[in-house]
């Protein structure tokens, strides 16, 4: 399970005193728990891959923050720790491999405009199983599907 090896990774990275990687690892765990906390019950890998995808979403914002005011110590700090969390994902797809799955969606569903996006969405986001980020997805989706029209 996912969130077993981030807890023996943040044991290893405590023992190493790595701090980007602890940092990255507890604050990820931390959500984690909240979120099994809220469910009532153990997250299965999915859900965690959700919960990591957000932390990455979350650092890559703080960058923008940090280099608007100047502060490269944070954007260097937030971009090393995404660099921790990536590697717990799956083989990230290529935009490619994303596009083609969506085309395939696309036509399956047989959706040809925006307001189709959500059941677009609902066959997809399964099939890609965070190896792509819901926003890209949902970016491309519309974009085909505004290209349809």
């Amino acid at each position: 399970m996912l969130k077993s090896t981030i807890e023996k990774q943040l044991l290893e990275a405590m023992k190493n005193k790595d701090d980007v990687q602890k940092v990255a690892l507890r604050t990820t765990l931390s959500s984690i728990k909240l979120a099994e906390i809220e469910n009532g019950k153990p997250l299965d890998d999915a859900a965690v891959i959700t919960i990591i995808q957000k932390e990455i979403k979350i650092r890559k914002e703080s960058i923008s923050d940090a280099q608007k005011s100047g502060r490269d110590d944070l954007s260097a700090q937030a971009a090393s720790e995404i660099l921790v969390l990536e590697k717990l994902l799956p083989k990230q797809l290529s935009e490619d491999e994303l596009r083609a799955l969506i085309v395939q969606v696309i036509q399956e569903q047989n959706a040809t405009s925006i307001p189709d996006t959500g059941k677009v969405m609902k066959v997809v986001i399964p099939l890609v199983m965070g190896r792509a980020p819901n926003d890209l997805i949902s970016k491309l989706v519309k974009e085909y599907l505004a290209g349809q029209q």
